[in-house]
């Protein structure tokens, strides 16, 4: 009794996980180890192409649940930029070669140390101004770290309201609403064409959007946790030294977050009761309403298009428009 009952909580999965990512004018798919991404061309065409997923996570060890998530974080960012780049180049918005290796590289430690500049270095910094000012408490209490996290949330919320006005950034959050749509269709094994697809949610469980919240959320609670205990343990007395052996290891911190936020969307996605799913999946799915709008059938077209592409032999009947499939690139 009590195994059926764990099962009646749990959704059943679809014949093949999918995921994606909106790019420049178009769409990423992905497919157990393929990704294909589709552009709308600038003469209304679509351009499609794949390639390999560029995977951290091939060992046993790193498969196992909350050893995955750091890596798959890592191999997602990896991913993303090489499939940013591709649309650009496939639209012509970029002029030039395929990105290298060190240039990937470069792009993704820039990357990962400015989300923890914005994220991590400033929001302590603002605790310890409103601790200058008199309105906060030192490291140890729980009013230094609700100001952290407030400016946290305040600093993610503000990008993404701010960015989603401009006008190419708008159309990239339609291309978001088309990819859960389509992700949607094929999930629910409704018909997989444009207009069947549009009547689908925007919203997704399954979604960057809400892994970046379940990241900050936990983020918040460990570090009111694991900072005071730290500091039980070893507090130095200079004051410089510190703020900075706390901001390295809020840094460190980073690995078991993206860990646990990772197996929380996953396990969120599945759950089919309706209080605890509703608990886990509403405030990512209220975020979405900023980083995604409805779109229109053309770009829904490119998103069957990727979705096609990206489970290949294994793809159901798609209806799509006449689009041309590029060579497989390297990985």
């Amino acid at each position: 009794m009590r195994a059926n009952s764990l099962k009646s909580l749990i959704l059943a999965s679809a014949p093949c996980a999918v995921g994606g990512q909106a790019v420049l004018e178009g769409i990423m798919m992905r497919a157990k180890d393929r990704l294909s991404v589709a552009v709308r061309m600038p003469d209304g065409s679509i351009t499609v192409q794949s390639m390999p997923w560029f995977s951290l996570t091939r060992s046993p060890v790193l498969q196992k649940p909350f050893m995955r998530g750091f890596p798959v974080l890592l191999e997602t960012m990896v991913n993303g930029i090489k499939t940013l780049n591709l649309s650009a180049r496939l639209t012509g918005t970029e002029n030039g070669e395929e990105i290298k290796s060190w240039h990937l590289a470069l792009t993704l430690i820039c990357s990962i140390g400015m989300a923890l500049v914005l994220f991590v270095v400033l929001p302590h910094l603002f605790s310890v101004g409103m601790q200058w000012l008199g309105i906060s408490g030192g490291l140890n209490s729980i009013s230094f770290h609700a100001w952290d996290g407030l400016f946290k949330f305040s600093l993610f919320i503000g990008y993404i309201a701010a960015i989603s006005l401009l006008p190419d950034i708008y159309r990239v959050f339609q291309y978001h609403g088309a990819e859960h749509k389509t992700i949607w269709a094929y999930e629910r094994s409704v018909a997989l064409n444009a207009r069947s697809a549009m009547q689908m949610s925007r919203l997704h469980p399954r979604c960057g959007t809400t892994f970046l919240l379940f990241v900050l959320s936990i983020a918040i609670l460990l570090h009111t946790i694991a900072v005071p205990l730290a500091l039980m343990v070893w507090t130095p007395e200079n004051p410089v030294l510190k703020h900075t052996l706390v901001i390295c290891f809020k840094l460190l911190l980073m690995i078991p977050i993206s860990s646990l936020a990772y197996e929380l969307i996953k396990f969120s996605s599945r759950i089919n009761h309706p209080l605890l799913g509703g608990i886990l999946k509403s405030p990512g799915l209220l975020l979405q309403l900023l980083t995604t709008r409805e779109p229109d059938e053309s770009q829904m077209e490119v998103a069957l298009v990727a979705l096609k592409e990206a489970l290949y032999t294994d793809a159901p009947e798609i209806d799509t428009p006449v689009y041309q499939c590029l060579e497989e690139a390297a990985c």
